[in-house]
C-alpha cells in the first residue's frame, strides 16, 4: 500500500468539503496508513444508509440528533454522545436535526482517499 498522509494541521474554514450524499458533506481532518478522522455535515432527513465495511469506526455527535442503528439495535443520539462499531457490522444512521458527526476508522478509508 502506498504511504499516505494528511496536512498536520486541519483548519476547517480553509478544507475542502465534498459531497457524501443528499444531505451530507465531509471534510478530512486527519489521516495516514492507519486512522483517518473526518468531520459529516447532515441535513435534517439526510439518512446514512445501512452499511458495513471492514473499518473499525468510533463516531462523536458534535451537534444534532441522529437515529442510529447498529446491527439490530437503535438508539437516538445527540451532541455529547457516541457510538462505536466493530468491523463488519451494519450500521446506518436518519438525521433527525441537523448536526455534525465526527467519524474516526481504523484503518484509513482508502475508499474516502480515493474521492479526493
Amino acid at each position: 500500500m502506498k504511504k499516505i498522509k494528511s496536512a498536520p494541521f486541519f483548519i476547517g474554514t480553509e478544507e475542502k468539503v465534498y459531497v457524501a450524499g443528499e444531505g451530507i458533506t465531509r471534510q478530512f481532518v486527519g489521516y495516514d496508513d492507519t486512522i483517518m478522522m473526518v468531520k459529516v455535515m447532515f441535513e435534517k432527513g439526510a439518512i446514512g444508509y445501512q452499511h458495513e465495511h471492514f473499518h473499525a469506526q468510533t463516531t462523536y455527535v458534535v451537534s444534532g440528533k441522529f437515529e442510529m442503528t447498529i446491527g439490530t439495535e437503535t438508539k437516538v443520539l445527540q451532541a455529547g454522545d457516541g457510538f462505536y462499531t466493530e468491523p463488519d457490522i451494519i450500521h446506518g444512521c436518519v438525521c433527525l436535526e441537523a448536526g455534525i458527526l465526527i467519524d474516526v476508522f481504523s484503518p484509513v478509508r482508502e475508499d474516502f482517499i480515493a474521492t479526493i
